[in-house]
């Protein structure tokens, strides 16, 4: 294994053991990859995290190849799948986080009642039809919900993000997972108002540029922000 490859099978590591420890996640439940070398480096299948070693992550190709003596996650079409179809996908998280998961028991996805839901790169986060873990049909089901956004929620199951990094993706696991406990506390009052769509495509805008420092920015991200005034 090269170092490049020995690092990522790290963060792999790193990642999967973080789901538990941020409690996004319960023993060998959710998955972890990133994109490597025209295909992916994922999680086990049915190994603790705790006893994840480098080894024992495994190289799948991008049509459904593995290599090893180890069995990929049972829902490896799912990471498969994202990186086929987003080429700015670099690592993917899935996870049965206890408020996200609970939502999608009501096959219900979280709407535009906070313009956090954005994050995700819409305005609103989708709940996948419920099919059987593992299958080609969840994973369809996944690419429709999907959409041109970064995070679902899947019927009966739990939520999936992507991102550039592995950080990015469990970030945005953890987003998804705070705006559903925030939705279903909003709900105990009754269904929330939403944001406008005229609104939710403004915060969008908003978005593109959102973190960003003055030497990234062109003229329109600017524009999306009152700038404060540098004093010298």
């Amino acid at each position: 294994m090269t170092t490049a490859e020995n690092q990522l099978r790290r963060e792999v590591i790193r990642t999967a053991r973080a789901l538990q420890s941020t409690g996004l996640t319960h023993g060998t439940s959710g998955n972890v990859s990133v994109r490597y070398n025209n295909g992916m480096l994922i999680t086990p299948s049915g190994i603790p995290y705790e006893d994840l070693e480098m080894k024992k992550i495994v190289f799948m190709d991008l049509e459904g190849g593995y290599f090893g003596d180890f069995l990929p996650s049972s829902e490896w079409r799912m990471h498969m799948d994202i990186y086929r179809n987003y080429k700015d996908a670099e690592a993917v998280v899935h996870c049965h986080s206890a408020r996200a998961t609970a939502l999608s028991t009501h096959n219900k996805g979280i709407p535009a009642f906070h313009y956090m839901v954005a994050v995700a790169g819409g305005d609103q986060i989708k709940c996948a039809d419920y099919a059987t873990f593992g299958t080609k049909a969840l994973s369809k089901a996944m690419i429709d919900a999907l959409e041109d956004r970064t995070a679902c929620l899947l019927a009966h199951h739990g939520q999936i993000a992507f991102g550039p990094s592995l950080h990015k993706a469990l970030g945005l696991a953890g987003e998804v997972e705070a705006l559903a406990d925030q939705y279903l506390s909003a709900l105990v009052l009754g269904e929330p108002a939403p944001l406008c769509p005229a609104e939710m495509k403004e915060i969008l805008r908003k978005f593109k540029s959102y973190g960003k420092q003055l030497d990234t920015l062109d003229g329109d991200d600017a524009g999306a922000f009152e700038m404060p005034q540098r004093r010298d």
